[in-house]
């Protein structure tokens, strides 16, 4: 019968050192219409191979190798014999699983001689009845009498959608059991497992590694729902995050590859002048390095014991997580659970500090991090408190979160008394994915378990959104939503129901201009200083109306000036940044308009004209002074008629909106960001920052003294945990900007 087409050779692999970045081997399938299978290059040797007692025994392990422990005895080996039965037929092509093609067309592989035949002794009829082998080495041996193969030198197995590489590799036919030895590396899709040593079950998938090292995939997320009005540069309340972090995000796109395999991808987000003036160039590492002494892996997953992962490309690793075992399931194609025994964080191979949280959950979602979260809240929950994020329903399409909070300061002043129920809040939130394109956000929060005060300590609210085409229709409904509108500070929405259909960011042609819009109608109660709307003898002065509001805002950005980053190396570019800082300075043009109708006739019609300055200097790399951020926006307000309510009335015309982020020494940050009345010249919000940043991690320390909130914040890169990073994200605070609300995104 003719010989199988050979296909290209498979990549060369060497085993990394300890920490070590992984370099992913590239394989590509021929794109031939035959069967793969059994491959042999080279002449086969008619002696028998030389064969170490410990790999014989291995090859003669009993098939479930989760359940039994590799037998370590010879004779198991030499006593197997080969079931007596009628000879076997090669199935047909058409009877074998054909591979998996690449979407694109490549080159064809020339058709070997028709009179190309396998060796004599080589079984290719017995392969043929659990699967086809592709095996290649620079030389090959089989043991007919053991039904053993032995392989050495660059030597590469291909099996069922798996690829195996190792300096020698050894196959028992009778069992499928595979012992690889040396610079060893398993590849089955994204998951990647290196080793210095591998016992294998080809056909059920399993086996154990020594001295292992791999990734844990983080995979690309679903469909992502749109931001509302996404191209507004209006200048308001100050947004999260320092000035240096939003305008890192922003900066120049750069196509870099950091040594080491860490590939900063080119993207683009909503950025100071609304869209994709300047794309996102970021980090985004989307695996995580491990190494344990040894694992023990199967099809859903694997266990380890003494195992070290970290986010750091580079070794020694700046952050890491270690544990005495460890186990990896896979819960669906985009979720892996993780789940440790005694984990604690290592920072720079000397502090260690113990994590509070065994479980973590690998996906695309943002989660709070292991430790407790502290902030600062004067006005709902008496100042100082700290939480605790629980997840009680971390699985599968529906999540559901409780994050239960000591309210420190406010226990101090009534007394100390730990047990009372006015000093403890609590907040949920509920998150399910009904379809890629349909989503259902719930949010619950108590700022005190004092049953008896319910009703003033009670908030809610319930979204429902529904991607249509590439516009979001959503369904909304709150109770005592909590706002921040500018100079007229905090007001409450009462109750509300209602529905908001938005847009995304339209690129109008190649202008350069960005449009986004949106279209909205709630039922409203929530307070008025109208005398004439409100009835002589009252319990409060809210008023419930209809509220319709339209509004489109165009931007554009133009790029001045944009410098070289420093190389991505961990003394450079990556020294204090997750990617490598860009200099630039940009600037923005913007123009909104806002129209709301009321149902007692009532109208509210502002014009806002915004123009932007901002950029960053250095490279923040180098001990001193090396890094400065800024933004500055002016916006002016042409409004007629006055909303009859607080919570969206226009009461700034003229407003400027600045910042500044300035490294001190090493990884030390400090900046602010303040919203300002130039009318009135009253100060509206500022935010004071602190922050240590490191390539793999930052802990942030904020706080306004106007809307008397902080917050102490941990960021993780790439681990999606982002405690903290929001606006105050534990206090439930929604901005008002030039009368439209801006729910969190």
């Amino acid at each position: 019968m003719p010989f199988p087409v050979l296909p290209p050779e498979p990549p060369s692999i060497t085993a990394p050192s300890r920490f070590d970045p992984p370099t992913l081997p590239t394989v590509t399938a021929p794109r031939s219409t035959e069967s793969a299978q059994l491959i042999l290059k080279t002449s086969v040797k008619p002696a028998p191979p030389e064969v170490s007692q410990v790999s014989l025994a291995d090859l003669s392990a009993p098939k479930t190798l989760r359940e039994a422990a590799f037998s370590e005895s010879v004779d198991s080996l030499n006593s197997a014999q080969v079931p007596t039965s009628q000879p076997l037929t090669p199935p047909s092509p058409s009877q074998i699983p054909q591979p998996d093609l690449p979407t694109s067309p490549s080159p064809i592989p020339p058709p070997a001689p028709s009179n190309a035949v396998p060796p004599a002794n080589i079984p290719v009829n017995q392969l043929g009845r659990e699967g086809f082998l592709e095996l290649k080495a620079d030389r090959q041996d089989y043991d007919t009498q053991r039904q053993i193969f032995t392989a050495e030198g660059n030597v590469s197995l291909k099996f069922r959608g798996a690829l195996l590489t190792g300096d020698r590799i050894q196959v028992n036919l009778l069992n499928r059991l595979t012992v690889a030895e040396g610079n060893v590396v398993l590849t089955r899709g994204q998951q990647v497992l290196r080793g210095q040593r591998f016992r294998y079950n080809l056909i059920q998938e399993e086996g154990v590694i020594e001295r292992a090292a791999g990734e844990i995939f983080l995979p690309s997320t679903a469909s992502d729902f749109n931001p509302s009005l996404p191209t507004d540069i209006t200048a308001g309340t100050v947004p999260g995050g320092s000035v240096g972090d939003r305008n890192t995000a922003i900066q120049p796109a750069q196509k870099v590859s950091s040594p080491g395999g860490v590939n900063f991808t080119i993207g683009s987000r909503r950025n100071i002048a609304g869209a994709a003036v300047v794309p996102k160039a970021g980090g985004d590492v989307r695996r995580v390095r491990f190494e344990a002494d040894e694992i023990e892996f199967y099809p859903e997953g694997w266990r380890a014991k003494k195992i070290r992962l970290t986010n750091d490309p580079f070794s020694p690793p700046e952050l890491e997580v270690r544990a005495e075992r460890a186990q990896l399931t896979r819960l669906s194609p985009l979720r892996d659970e993780l789940v440790a025994t005694r984990p604690r964080l290592v920072f720079d191979q000397r502090f260690s500090l113990p994590l509070l949280r065994n479980r973590v959950i690998f996906d695309r979602n943002q989660r709070q991090p292991a430790l407790v979260n502290f902030g600062i809240d004067t006005d709902d929950r008496g100042g100082v408190f700290l939480e605790r994020e629980i997840e009680v329903i971390p699985q599968g399409p529906v999540q559901f979160t409780l994050t239960p909070q000591f309210l420190i300061q406010r226990a101090i002043t009534n007394g100390g008394n730990p047990i009372d129920p006015d000093n403890f809040g609590l907040r949920s939130k509920l998150v399910a994915q009904i379809t890629p394109r349909t989503q259902i956000r719930a949010v619950g929060v108590l700022t005190s378990l004092d049953l008896g005060k319910v009703e003033n300590n009670l908030r809610a609210s319930v979204r429902a959104q529904q991607l249509i085409g590439t516009h979001t229709l959503s369904l909304e409904a709150s109770y005592r939503d909590r706002l921040f509108n500018n100079s007229l500070g905090f007001q409450n929405i009462q109750s509300s129901i209602g529905a908001l259909f938005f847009s995304p960011t339209i690129a109008i042609g190649k202008t350069g201009i960005n449009l986004s819009y949106q279209v909205g109608y709630q039922f409203v109660n929530a307070n008025t200083d109208r005398a004439d709307l409100l009835e002589p003898i009252r319990r409060n002065d809210r008023v419930s109306l209809g509220r319709f509001q339209a509004s489109a805002a165009l931007s554009r950005g133009f790029l001045l000036w944009q410098g070289t980053p420093a190389p991505a190396t961990p003394t450079e570019g990556l020294r204090y940044s997750p990617n490598p800082v860009v200099p630039y300075i940009s600037a923005a043009v913007g123009l909104t308009g806002v129209s709301t109708s009321y149902s007692n006739g009532d109208n509210q019609n502002n014009l806002n004209g915004s123009v932007s300055l901002f950029g960053q200097f250095g490279h923040f790399s180098r001990p001193f002074l090396d890094y400065t951020a800024f933004n500055l926006t002016y916006t002016r307000v042409v409004r007629d008629g006055l909303s009859p309510f607080l919570f969206d009335r226009v009461a700034d015309d003229q407003i400027l909106y600045a910042g500044i982020t300035q490294q001190l020494y090493g990884p030390f940050r400090v900046g602010f960001q303040t919203v300002y009345n130039v009318q009135t010249g009253r100060e509206i919000s500022t935010d004071y920052l602190l922050e240590y940043s490191r390539r793999t991690y930052s802990v942030g320390l904020r706080y306004n003294p106007i809307q008397q909130l902080g917050s102490v914040s941990l960021r993780i890169s790439d681990f999606n945990w982002t405690g903290g990073g929001e606006s105050f994200s534990g206090s439930g605070v929604t901005p008002v900007q030039g009368g439209v609300i801006r729910p969190p995104e």
